[in-house]
This record gives structure tokens, sequence and C-alpha cells, in this order.
């Protein structure tokens, strides 16, 4: 059984959020009974991903299709 630590642990290592990973996450928190260990592990990657210590894949596409709406079309903006 995966563990939301085990995921965070993961992203922390490598410096970045899949959404894949991101979906992941969310399942768990919903669906599973986790540890008080998970939960502070989810918080850290929280922080993280608020200072920039973790990408999150989610936002990087976000802002890429922010940017590619705005030279497509300058006027709108």
């Amino acid at each position: 059984m995966v563990l939301i630590r085990d995921v965070v642990q993961q992203a922390m290592t490598i410096g970045y959020l899949t959404i894949e990973s991101e979906n992941l996450l969310r399942r768990m928190l919903t669906t599973t009974t986790y540890e008080l260990e998970d939960l502070n592990a989810f918080m850290t990657l929280q922080l993280a991903a608020m200072s920039g210590l973790v990408k999150q894949e989610s936002r990087e596409l976000r802002e890429y299709q922010y940017c590619a709406e705005v030279v497509s079309d300058p006027a709108n903006y």
C-alpha cells in the first residue's frame, strides 16, 4: 500500500509533483485513513510547493496555457 508520506518523499526528492501524484494524494486524503506522520508530510509538501522548492506540473501547465492564450490574442489581456 502506498502511503501519503511515500508520495511526498518522492516529490521532495525530485523537486517535482506530477499531476498523477497530485491526484493520488487528493484521493488518499479524502478516501483513506492516514496517520499523523502522513498529514505532517503533506503539510511539508505544501510549504515546499509554496516556497518553490517543489514544482507542480499542474501549475506549470496552467501557466503555459495562459501564456499561449496571451500570445495568440494579446488584445484580450
